[in-house]
């Protein structure tokens, strides 16, 4: 791996992880919290955008290398929050609180595959 794409993907990584932090903060102040809902909607909007993305892709030539890594390994990487599904999932389960563990495991699961493509086809069927 270049210097460069190390670089795209770190500053992407970067502000990928400062707009996780900022949604999560907006969606977990204004939704109860009955579940982590805001690891949950920055996953599912990251597994819609990677979508999009990948799709695009597939379709262009005008990004290089290093910008599809800045925008899907380093934006896209930083901004979804796995580790965070983890844990929380992990302190459900702990605290006793299977149906809303499963229910947290269910939904990151199933839903970002579903958002990814979703965002996929989304773009096929514009870009055919």
């Amino acid at each position: 791996m270049s210097w460069q794409t190390i670089l795209a993907i770190g500053s992407g990584g970067f502000i990928g992880a400062v707009l996780r932090v900022y949604m999560n903060g907006l969606v977990s102040h204004r939704v109860p919290h009955i579940l982590p809902f805001g690891t949950l909607s920055v996953n599912l909007i990251g597994s819609f955008i990677m979508g999009l993305l990948i799709a695009y892709f597939m379709h262009t030539t005008l990004f290089s290398v290093h910008a599809k890594s800045f925008l899907t390994s380093g934006i896209l990487g930083g901004f979804t929050t796995y580790s965070a599904f983890a844990i929380e999932s992990f302190l459900l389960l702990e605290g006793g609180h299977i149906l809303l563990a499963l229910a947290n495991i269910s939904l990151n699961a199933f839903g970002t595959i579903f958002m990814a493509g979703g965002g996929f086809y989304l773009v096929k069927y514009f870009l055919k």
